[in-house]
This record gives C-alpha cells, structure tokens and sequence, in this order.
C-alpha cells in the first residue's frame, strides 16, 4: 500500500503495533469494529482505487461506484459489515502467461472484497509485522527483494557457502486452513474477525471456459486449504504460515546447530550453511511434512559456491556464485542477473519491435522500450550486471535499427551506416543500460 493513510488510521496502527510488540503474549479482542471504521474503510478504498485493477464476478468497476457515489457506497459496506450480513462473492480467475510458457493462475476479488480485505490489512498488519521474523522479507515495509539477495550475499561471502535452494509446490494452494486459523487466533480472540478472515479462505472461484461457460468450483473450502492468490490478504496470511517454518527453524536449534540461516521471501527461500547442508535438507523436508506443504523435489537441490567452482544457484531473479573481476580477473563470490531474466527482457524488447508495430513512430517506440529496460534496470542493478547490460543494450539497438530500416523500407545492410549508435542513443533517446549507476552488495 503505497498511500500514506490519514493520521487517525497511523495513530490506531501504531497503538496496535506497539502493543503487540510490547507484549508478544497479547491477544486482542476487539478489532472488528475497526476494520469499518469510516476513516479505515475509506483509505482502504482510496488504496484499492489507487492499485487499480479489474472488475470481479459482479462486474462493477470503480467508475461504476463512482458514479453511484463513493460515499453511499461505504455506507452500503459499512452498514454489511455492522449487520454482519456482509458475504464474500466468487473470485474470478484468470490466467496469466509464465516466462516457461505455462499459466499461472489469479484471483480477481470483487472491488467490495478487496476493499474491505485492505482495511482488515490496516488493522491486523501491524498486530502481525511484530511478530514476523528478521529473515522474511515479502510484502513489508522497510523491506524488499533487494534486502533478500543482499542478505543471501552476505551469507555465502562470510562462509555460509553450501545451499538448500528449496522450491515448493503450490505453496499458496497448500496452506491448511486449520493449522493458518491457530496461527492467527494466537493473536486474534475476536470471533467475527476470524470468521471473516474464514469466509476469505473459503471463497469460491469462478472461471469462464473457451465457450463462454461459467464454471464455479469450492476447493478451498472441500479441502481445506489454499489462500485466496491475489486478494489484499494473502500475503499476509503468506507470510504468517511461513512463519512457522523459519520461528521453528530457530527455536529448534538448527540454526545455531548446523550454523544454517534462512533467507525467505514470500514461498522462494534458500538455507546458507556452512558444511551441513545434506542435514539442512533432510530437517526442511520433516518439517514440511509436518506443516503439511510439499517440496517440490525437481527443483530443490544442494549447491556449494565458491571461488573455486562453477557452481551456482539463482534467487529472485539474481544468480549467485563466481564471477571475475573485469579489471583484475580475480574471482569472488557476486550476484548477477540470472540468464533466465536476461533472455525475458530481450523477447519482451522483441515484442515491442515487432514488424507489425510499424503503424507506430518512432518516438512511441523508443518510450516503451524505454520503459522495459529501465524498469528491468531498477530491479537488477546489483553486483555485476555489466555484461548483461552490454548484452541488452545491444540486443535493443539490433532491433532498433531492423525496425528503423523495415520502417523506412531501406536496404538490408544499409541500417548500421543510417542508423548509428549515436543516432539510436542522442538524436532518438534509446537509454544506454550500461553506464547507469549500480550497487554493490
């Protein structure tokens, strides 16, 4: 939630943050009440609205409210959740394509839902950030992706070198319900808050087939497991879940122990130890029997890095393992930006310069190609991307200039000499990746 909420919503959050914080025994009792409060409802439309976003199963959009009036629309939420009469509707789903060339599955809520989500998210975000470990990095304030791959960085330049990469399978279709409801009531004693949170697990989802047909199925509910993907409060309860693993991790001892730390974000998390990563495995596999999630076996495996092997494994996007200095050839452990990215950021630049964009100009072109790099460029800007920005910022001016010359309809062979660098970078304003400022871990 990128809005800073009102000072009034600050202040409450606040009082529930430092209460948890200063008394991790505390249970609260009366926080439904505030989840409509006028002035949380009403950020947490303005959060929602801001997000954007579709329409769900009932087809009202944010203009449609709008024109109905946001503040008798509240009204209408407001007087649901007063009555408790409020019900969530189906979630529509859809599927977005994956860079492997699979689907990946999306929960459309209701605008209404969403709303109402965002402002449970205001109330009970703070209550839980106290409790979530240093090692979780998704989804909070003061903490991104970045921070993850940093810290793993850390961990294998200071002798942690031998890594559990673990993967699970459909961690946020996984998660059951019973064992996700004591994580929260171990917090939260307010019945009709954990009711609502209840009624989110077990929603519905709706899909259309390739003929039009509408088909509604209740999994989450039958079996007792799944979070909502794409709902306000999912990574939350995300979060929450996998908290158990990596408290437990600690308060077992494994981490002292076998001297093996966690690096979580959201499912993806990787174990860095130093000489016991077999054992590491083994105890992460027992333990997630226990919480009930699988491993996903083809994709979890060991790894060593160092500076005297090949070795390497990716997170987050970065791989991590030896790289060699450019100006020394001296080999160090380092991050760079995995091939797999690399390759995504070049067929998305392929996309844009396709030849039946030749209806566009030129400076349209130019902004959206723009756009993609510098948005891959804030993301991977650490450790030693010089080479894959050479490798991009080539790739851009190749096909740069093949759309130019296709444009034109000059002769092939003709584009290097009408089209040099110096035309794609100053004259039409192609970013040059290389020579942007980078971090080092």
């Amino acid at each position: 939630m990128s809005l800073t909420p009102p000072d009034s919503v600050q202040k409450l959050q606040k009082t529930l943050h430092d209460k948890a914080k200063g008394s991790p025994d505390c249970r609260f009792h009366s926080l439904y009440d505030k989840v409509y409060r006028r002035d949380v409802l009403a950020h947490a439309y303005e959060v929602c609205r801001n997000n954007g976003g579709a329409a769900g199963v009932d087809g009202r959009t944010f203009e449609d409210i709008e024109a109905y009036g946001v503040e008798r629309w509240l009204d209408d939420r407001t007087e649901e959740l007063r009555n408790k009469t409020y019900r969530p509707k189906a979630v529509r789903r859809v599927w977005i394509p994956k860079p492997n060339g699979g689907q990946r599955p999306l929960g459309i809520p209701t605008i209404a839902d969403r709303v109402i989500q965002t402002a449970a998210l205001l109330v009970l975000e703070p209550i839980f950030e106290a409790d979530l470990q240093p090692e979780q990095h998704a989804y909070r304030a003061g903490k991104n992706t970045l921070d993850a791959v940093n810290c793993v960085h850390k961990l294998v330049s200071t002798g942690h070198n031998e890594v559990v990469d673990a993967d699970l399978k459909g961690y946020f279709d996984t998660i059951p319900h019973a064992e996700l409801m004591k994580s929260l009531a171990r917090r939260v004693s307010d019945g009709p808050m954990l009711h609502l949170l209840k009624m989110w697990l077990e929603t519905a989802v709706e899909e259309r087939d390739e003929r039009g047909r509408v088909r509604r199925t209740t999994r989450n509910k039958d079996e007792g497991r799944g979070t909502p993907q794409g709902a306000p409060i999912s990574p939350l309860l995300s979060n929450l879940y996998m908290r158990r693993f990596v408290l437990g991790w600690k308060q077992l001892g494994h981490a002292e122990r076998l001297r093996a730390h966690i690096v979580n974000y959201a499912d993806d998390f990787v174990i860095c130890c130093r000489g016991s990563a077999h054992q590491a495995l083994a105890i992460m596999r027992g333990m997630m029997a226990a919480l009930r999630l699988r491993v996903n076996d083809e994709k979890t495996r060991l790894c060593r890095v160092g500076v005297d092997t090949d070795e390497t494994f990716d997170f987050l996007g970065y791989t991590i393992g030896r790289c060699h200095s450019p100006r020394t050839g001296r080999a160090y452990i380092g991050t760079r930006p995995s091939a797999r990215k690399i390759r995504r950021c070049k067929e998305r630049i392929s996309e844009l310069t396709d030849r039946r964009g030749l209806g566009g100009s030129a400076a349209e072109l130019i902004a959206a190609i723009n756009r993609a790099l510098r948005g891959w460029w804030n993301y991977f800007r650490l450790g030693h991307a010089t080479p894959a920005y050479r490798a991009l910022d080539a790739h851009a001016r190749a096909r740069v200039r093949r759309w130019l010359r296709l444009k034109h309809k000059a002769p092939k062979g003709s584009e290097y000499r009408r089209f040099p660098d110096t035309h794609l970078h100053d004259r039409l304003g192609l970013v040059r990746l290389v020579g942007l400022k980078r971090s080092f871990p």
